[in-house]
């Protein structure tokens, strides 16, 4: 694993980390890489908060050498009054390439995410993962994550 890369996302990056998106049961009905305004300008507004970080996961194509996407997340820092000042790290929309689970990528992208959180203040670190999502559970459960809450959304049209 010492060709993987993890880095802050760029522009350029968009359209794989769109792809990453889609690439699931879930994704593929709620994503689409018709129309990439949407995404650019949510980019842009992840880019101007500093409480914000949308990073990749690289590695070399074995084809061109040139990286390829091969993971993405979001990682929220949220100031808060609860828990006696609590800093809380929120992730959000992990997604390693189908092609690639199961190789230990998720872990070595969600310990640099633990670190990362640490660095920025956060003392907890929460994430949300739909119902349906029994690997990613299992997964989040074998680094330490606890179901302790049950999350609930509402969508505002």
């Amino acid at each position: 694993m010492n060709d993987i890369q993890i880095r802050p996302a760029n522009r350029d990056d968009l359209a794989a980390i769109v792809g990453l998106l889609m690439d699931d049961a879930l994704g593929s009905g709620r994503e689409s890489q018709e129309d990439m305004t949407p995404y650019l300008a949510a980019f842009d507004r992840l880019s101007a908060d500093p409480n914000q970080e949308l990073v990749v996961m690289t590695r070399p194509d074995p084809e061109t050498g040139a990286p390829k996407v091969i993971g993405t997340l979001q990682l929220t820092i949220v100031p808060g009054l609860s828990q006696r000042g609590t800093t809380r790290a929120l992730v959000e929309a992990v997604r390693i390439r189908s092609t690639e689970r199961g190789n230990g990528l998720g872990t070595t992208l969600m310990h640099w995410t633990i670190q990362r959180a640490r660095e920025r203040g956060a003392t907890l670190i929460q994430l949300t993962s739909n119902n349906t999502r029994e690997n990613a559970h299992r997964f989040y459960r074998t680094l330490g994550f606890t179901d302790s809450h049950v999350g609930f959304k509402l969508t505002l049209q």
